[in-house]
């Protein structure tokens, strides 16, 4: 009886210790989990073509970049137009006014990448911004055809 007791336990804490590998094998804590953000999109001027951004880089209006106070800099992101379903990639460079937030604007566009977005005679629309890891230097924007690739 005690026998039969003794490889009962064993039996246990050997399918304990198994299941407490796989655990730190799939650890949910080490697994980056990427900010989203949900607001209003703007974009850039054409005067301020050749600033000075956050990054120190000179503002380009066709490059696809974009201002944003919710990412860190040089952060790649994903902008979804919210009412067509179109999605574009930028990397944040540069910061936006605080006073921005308060209004509802979670990110301001570079020109072309507005373009893009189909909304530079509206001047704001609703976006969805996800974080996303950055891309192969060939990716710079994303139909609505291929964004749940």
């Amino acid at each position: 009886m005690r026998l039969l007791f003794l490889l009962i336990i064993i039996i246990f804490i050997a399918n304990t210790a198994k299941s407490q590998t796989l655990d730190t094998i799939i650890n949910l804590d080490n697994v980056d989990i990427y900010k989203t953000v949900t607001g209003k999109a703007s974009f850039y001027s054409k005067n301020l073509h050749g600033t000075e951004t956050s990054t120190g880089e000179r503002y380009d209006n066709n490059k696809m970049t974009a201002a944003s106070n919710f990412f860190k800099l040089n952060t790649w992101v994903r902008v979804t137009n919210s009412k067509s379903g179109e999605s574009i990639v930028v990397r944040i460079n540069d910061r936006m006014h605080p006073r921005m937030a308060r209004i509802g604007r979670v990110i301001d566009l570079s020109r072309v990448a507005a373009t893009k977005l189909d909304f530079i005679n509206e001047g704001i629309i609703k976006v969805q911004i996800i974080e996303i890891e950055k891309p192969a230097h060939s990716v710079t924007f994303l139909t609505k055809k291929y964004q749940n690739l």
